[in-house]
C-alpha cells in the first residue's frame, strides 16, 4: 500500500457510475415487480452499499477507509428493443486518501447484483460504462470526467 501517513485528512467525495443493459423484457418485469428473486433494484443499491464499506477486502492495495455517506441510485431507462439500469454512486468520507474506488466497487457490485437476479430472463445482459464522474479533496483536488 501506498504510505499516506503523512497526509493531513481531509473531506474526501467521489461519485462514480455504470450501466447495466437489459432486455426489454427485463424491463417489464423489473416495473412489474416480477423478477423470481425479489425486488433487483433495492438488493443492487443495498448489495452497492456493503461493497463500497468493504473495498478495502476486495481491492488488495485499498486503504481501510470510514465512509461517513454512501448513496446509490439505480434507475430504468428504456427504448423499443431494450433497456439500461443506470447506476449512480456517491461516497463521502474524512480521511488521507480518495474515495474513488469505493464509489467504483458500489456501482461494479449492484451492477453484478442485477445481472445475478435476473439472468434468468436475460442470458445477454452487458455491464458497461462504469467510470469515474467526479472526486474531490485531498492533494489533487478536484477531478471532473468530461462528459460522454
Amino acid at each position: 500500500m501506498v504510505d499516506v501517513s503523512g497526509k493531513q485528512p481531509t473531506v474526501r467525495t467521489a461519485r462514480a457510475a455504470g450501466t447495466v443493459t437489459v432486455s426489454a423484457e427485463v424491463v417489464r418485469l423489473l416495473r412489474a415487480g416480477a423478477i423470481a428473486k425479489g425486488n433487483v433494484l433495492a438488493a443492487a443499491k443495498l448489495a452497492g452499499i456493503m461493497a463500497a464499506k468493504r473495498t478495502p477486502e476486495l481491492i488488495p492495495l485499498c486503504h481501510p477507509l470510514l465512509p461517513e455517506h454512501i448513496a446509490l441510485d439505480l434507475t430504468l431507462a428504456e427504448d423499443r428493443t431494450a433497456g439500461r439500469v443506470e447506476i449512480r454512486s456517491s461516497v463521502r468520507l474524512t480521511g488521507r486518501t480518495g474515495a474513488e474506488m469505493e464509489a467504483l466497487t458500489a456501482v461494479a457490485v449492484a451492477a453484478l447484483t442485477v445481472v445475478d437476479m435476473c439472468k434468468a430472463v436475460d442470458k445477454q445482459m452487458i455491464i458497461g460504462e462504469i467510470r469515474l464522474l467526479e472526486k474531490t479533496g485531498g492533494k489533487s483536488g478536484t477531478y471532473r470526467a468530461p462528459e460522454p
